[in-house]
């Protein structure tokens, strides 16, 4: 009798690791599918910049303006017109310690376009603008 007790000791102390494994599996697949979903959703095709000139971003708290190839201007992910954005640009200005401003503007846009979004920025006295491009 006593061969049968340690027999059945030794099956109960396995651990069954299968449906953890599955589990981690199913976790590493949602993460790499939404991961790319949450960076940009507005799709820009920024101007290329040099990598060896290219500068990294510090840590401060940014407020992103995009503009599409179109031209429509996004606050964010919200569309603006450019009436909606002089008044968002002059909310935030009040501000105590206003965030800095990231413009994002498709390299195919006409000049004026941008230029035009950066008045509205410099008329609300909004100095940290940083101008978003892509690595080459």
């Amino acid at each position: 009798m006593k061969p049968r007790h340690r027999e059945s000791l030794s099956i109960m102390t396995e651990l069954n690791v299968t449906p953890l494994m599955d589990l981690a599996f199913s976790l590493l697949i949602i993460f790499m599918i939404s991961t790319p979903l949450l960076e940009q959703t507005i799709p820009i095709n920024l101007p290329k910049q040099d990598e060896h000139t290219a500068s990294k971003r510090p840590e401060i708290d940014f407020q992103i303006i995009s503009i599409n190839k179109s031209g429509q201007i996004y606050w964010g992910k919200q569309p603006v017109s450019m009436d909606e954005l002089n008044n968002l640009l002059h909310s935030i200005a009040g501000k105590k310690e206003p965030p800095a401003i990231s413009l994002r503007a498709d390299f195919t846009l006409p000049y004026q376009k941008i230029v035009d979004v950066i008045d509205a920025i410099k008329r609300n006295n909004l100095t940290k603008l940083h101008l978003d491009t892509e690595v080459k």
